[in-house]
């Protein structure tokens, strides 16, 4: 079971799977050092923006992340920065694949994003009929 999260008037717990390929979908993974590179530039972004990375898998083609993120962050902020910080500091070790990707562009512009959560949908829909049911049964 994951645990909530806590913040000032908040409990929360804001899960994603997230999924990413570089353009072309060129196996710029594939070689070690540019997987192991990647890896820690990508830590390292999200360690900046608060995001936690709770499971990382490089392929050869596309990354798949699943990551915890601040309740005020939304899905489409958290892949701006793991995309972006990470493509740019990459660039910073590596300026030769920059030749590669025109324009600069290491990352696609495509992306696949699920929520996760310990408790599933059934569950949750019958926690809120019930709320529904006590309040109504709940005497003044």
């Amino acid at each position: 079971m994951m645990e909530l999260c806590s913040g000032a008037h908040i409990k929360y717990q804001v899960v994603y799977h997230l999924q990413w390929a570089p353009k072309y979908r060129y196996k710029i993974f594939k070689k070690e050092s540019h997987k192991k590179d990647y890896k820690m530039v990508l830590e390292e972004a999200a360690e900046r923006h608060e995001i936690k990375i709770m499971e990382l898998a490089i392929m050869p083609d596309h990354v798949h992340a699943v990551v915890r993120c601040p309740a005020s962050m939304s899905v489409s902020k958290a892949l701006f920065y793991l995309k972006g910080a990470s493509s740019h500091d990459f660039f910073q070790l590596h300026p030769n694949m920059r030749k590669c990707y025109r324009r600069g562009h290491l990352l696609s512009a495509g992306k696949f994003c699920r929520t996760v959560g310990d408790v599933d949908l059934e569950t949750t829909k019958e926690y809120v009929r019930e709320q529904a049911v006590q309040t109504t049964l709940t005497s003044f």
